[in-house]
């Protein structure tokens, strides 16, 4: 209990330079509520849950699956705010192969890869870190690829107010390599936009060049 508190300041003392709050802590009660169903479903699956490796599988599940989904905690509309500025630059912001990790809400299994995620600024632009919080902001939540790929859009337009916004996800996803169709090397790729991206072919041309070269 003292490492998880420790581990809650130390988390809050961080997002709070962000210009935000976000602490890290288990729900005792949800934990133990949670704990109980595993051991339950480990003994339907055919185990013992009683035997040394799995005394202590279901509270860790437990945790894990808290952890997984922490992203209902959380407003991303409040992470851009915390950290928006006025300035006149009205070119492309790019932020790419930020990292992507989330739950399939139809099997519980993870999918994951990289999210690409461009704006073109209308008098206000936001801290780089954000946009890759607003993405895990999201993406730890039970969700579709698609509807991730909207979410993100939809909360960088609706906030910032910019003259575009494109969203690119691509992901791996384990219900279709571990079960299933079994496809081990299968990329799903999904995308959004809104304003310049959709209504001039140049911008939206030059943000496809920019995800797909290697700068260094």
């Amino acid at each position: 209990m003292e490492e998880l508190k420790k581990f809650s300041s130390e988390m809050m003392e961080e997002n709070e330079m962000d210009g935000y709050q976000k602490i890290d802590r288990y729900n005792p009660e949800k934990i133990k509520d949670i704990s109980s169903k595993y051991y339950d479903i480990l003994k339907d699956i055919g185990e013992d849950p009683d035997r040394e490796g799995l005394l202590k599988t279901p509270e860790r599940v437990a945790k894990a699956l808290q952890y997984l989904t922490h992203g209902y905690d959380l407003k991303p509309d409040e992470i851009l705010k915390s950290a928006m500025f006025t300035e006149e630059y009205s070119q492309m912001v790019l932020v790419k192969d930020i990292e992507v990790y989330s739950m399939c809400e139809h099997h519980l299994l993870p999918f994951f890869g990289k999210a690409h995620v461009a704006y073109i600024p209308n008098g206000k632009v936001v801290g780089l870190s954000k946009i890759p919080r607003v993405v895990d902001a999201y993406a730890r939540r039970l969700q579709v690829q698609e509807r991730l790929t909207n979410e993100i859009r939809d909360c960088i337009q609706d906030t910032l107010s910019p003259l575009g916004v494109a969203v690119v996800i691509e992901c791996k996803h384990m219900c279709m390599s571990m079960r299933g169709i079994q496809k081990q090397n299968s990329v799903t790729t999904t995308s959004a936009f809104t304003g310049e991206f959709i209504s001039n072919e140049k911008t939206r041309f030059e943000f496809m060049q920019l995800i797909a070269s290697h700068l260094s």
